[in-house]
């Protein structure tokens, strides 16, 4: 049983004070913010700033060059150019509203209960949404125009309902990955109506995307407002930036300025309104999961693993996670057809805390992580729910964006350390060499920050190390370099594959110890990659066991090694402890150590 504690009345507020104070910090959402608050006060108040009546004809004002008395000048009907401007912002402003309004009230509702509730609900909801989709828009406006004597209002009511399949779809997408989190089913348990946890859970977890899709609304609602003005669909009366661009085009070619105003308008506000969504959308994907909700554990159960005991199930939410994976799926073009070789995996860790990852050659463990850090080779095809780092969705960056976690958040440690050093540098040349190129030290801070690391993985002589090329080392001290170069960047994340594979027993035991001694100093989220329960037994707090692709088991060691769920784990736990010759040396070094085995 669990006890779900909801946040405190005044957590809302301090939330949105301190999403607010991060927003002040990002320059160019500011400015953005700062041009569309002007548009927005300036139709406001457009009464009281225009300068001239924005009807008012003059016929010596008629395609004026800009002067005093009228900062603009005048278009070819003789009106004040900068009146009509100030005015068309209140109408431009107005129709975007309402098309987002309209385009939220109708998805978002809609997207979150088909995902949440699938079945009828989920199949009715996105043939409506299809059908949408299918129908021509402009010329659905066209018709309501003529049949509404060209009421501006229904105009953008309709422009929001051709935009709610785009907020349909991100809301089902999301709602559809949600309604699988455990604190989900501990609201069902604590006795949350299906309504409470959609407007407490499932529409807090769309946020993000809706602001994304509302920026993008709102400015293709500009741009279709105005196309429609500038094809003639409105009233004279009614300043707007369309008519203005349609006077501006006619007289393109001898007076531009006229076209020039209302353009410059309408691309700034367009601007403002992307880099504003994109800049809040940025701060609020890491709380797009409500806070964590502090639960009381049974007796005996350790902090780590006892919300994780069987397949597929996730410990952590994504603020908890140094690396979490949802539903990742690996698939490689073959002579015979495509061949999957990872099939829906799920896992997470959270800081401090040692994950194993265990199974035998050709399980698909490796081909987990190298999704995760982007390493696999280009003939690999993937798909995920969604791949987060530190909290933030890394699964949809490019290349360059993915990459540029590796050596900063993210440390990876290699299998075959002698393969992993090139035999054309040196030691001290292949470890400062990205600490200059990723965190922009001088050579000697590089050099200075290698030769720390060194000495702090054990290797007593750094000096002779650094200078010394790989094939003059052997594989023990080569595995060392790797973790220092790994952890040199101090990452929240460190990914070890196979770490111990080459090394004798007694190496393996001293690297497992450094590796331990890493984590718990820097704090560090570790996932050990192995085949070997022994590893897992010695190092690690939780492990899934993979096979075929696919995570069978997962838990805290205490519960895997005490009553093993799945007949394969089974057989490699009794695997690894009939190892005889090795295992018994192994385990001296385990202990000669000071390490406790856990078997």
């Amino acid at each position: 049983m669990t006890d779900a504690v909801l946040p405190a009345p005044d957590e809302p507020v301090r939330a949105h004070q301190r999403l607010w104070s991060r927003y002040l910090r990002r320059p160019l959402g500011v400015a953005a913010l700062v041009v569309f608050v002007l548009v927005v006060l300036v139709g406001l108040f457009a009464p009281l700033l225009s300068p001239h009546d924005p009807n008012l004809v003059d016929y010596n004002l008629t395609q004026a060059p800009p002067s005093s008395e009228h900062l603009m000048g005048g278009d070819s009907a003789g009106r004040d150019i900068f009146s009509r401007l100030l005015y068309g912002a209140r109408t431009t402003v107005y129709g975007a509203a309402v098309a987002c309004l309209v385009g939220v009230g109708l998805g978002v509702p809609a997207g979150v209960a088909a995902g949440y509730f699938g079945g009828p609900a989920d199949r009715i909801c996105s043939w409506i949404s299809d059908g949408v989709q299918s129908v021509p828009g402009m010329i659905v406006l066209l018709i309501v125009a003529a049949g509404t004597g060209a009421d501006f209002t229904v105009l953008m009511v309709t422009v929001g309902a051709f935009m709610a399949p785009g907020y349909y779809r991100i809301s089902r997408s999301r709602a559809l990955s949600v309604r699988k989190e455990p604190y989900v089913d501990a609201a069902r348990v604590a006795g949350l109506t299906h309504a409470g946890i959609l407007r407490a859970h499932m529409l807090r977890a769309v946020r993000a995307p809706v602001i994304i899709q509302s920026a993008l609304t709102a400015g293709i609602a500009m741009g279709m407002q105005t196309g429609l003005q500038f094809l003639g669909v409105g009233t004279a009366s009614t300043p707007d930036w369309g008519q203005m661009m349609n006077d501006g085009f006619r007289t393109m070619g001898t007076h531009p300025l006229i076209l020039l105003w209302p353009s410059l308008a309408l691309g700034l506000t367009i601007a403002a309104l992307a880099f504003m969504g994109s800049t809040l959308a940025d701060l609020v994907s890491v709380r797009t999961e409500p806070a964590p909700r502090r639960r009381t554990e049974p007796p005996g159960d350790t902090q780590t693993g006892a919300t994780c005991a069987t397949s597929g199930e996730l410990a952590h939410t994504v603020e908890q996670s140094a690396l979490r994976i949802e539903n990742l799926r690996v698939t490689y073009g073959t002579a015979h057809g495509d061949k999957q070789v990872v099939r829906g995996v799920s896992l997470d860790v959270a800081p401090g805390e040692v994950l194993g990852i265990v199974g035998e050659s050709g399980s698909g463990k490796s081909q987990t992580m190298f999704s995760a850090l982007d390493l696999l080779p280009a003939d690999a095809r993937t798909s995920a729910d969604g791949i987060w780092v530190g909290g933030r969705a890394v699964g949809d960056l490019p290349r360059a964006g993915r990459h540029a976690l590796l050596g900063t958040r993210i440390g990876y440690v290699p299998q075959e350390p002698m393969s992993n050093l090139d035999p054309c540098y040196t030691v001290g040349h292949q470890l400062t060499e990205p600490l200059r190129a990723v965190h922009g030290l001088s050579r000697a801070e590089a050099r200075a920050r290698a030769r720390e690391v060194l000495l702090r993985v054990g290797i007593t002589d750094p000096d002779r190390v650094l200078a010394s090329y790989p094939h003059q080392v052997s594989g023990g001290m080569a595995q060392r370099v790797l973790i220092a170069g790994a952890v040199a960047g101090k990452p929240d994340l460190l990914v070890a594959d196979e770490p111990t594979t080459a090394l004798d027993v007694t190496v393996q035991a001293e690297v497992l110890e450094l590796l331990r001694e890493l984590q718990q100093e820097y704090g560090m989220a570790l996932v050990i990659v192995t085949h070997n329960f022994g590893v897992v037994a010695d190092i690690c707090d939780r492990v899934a066991v993979m096979k075929d692709g696919r995570v069978v088991e997962s838990g805290t060691v205490e519960q895997i090694f005490a009553d093993p769920g799945d007949p394969y784990t089974a057989e490699l736990i009794r695997a690894s402890q009939d190892d005889t010759e090795s295992r018994d040396d192994l385990d001296a070094a385990w202990h000669a150590a000071g390490r406790k085995v856990h078997t």
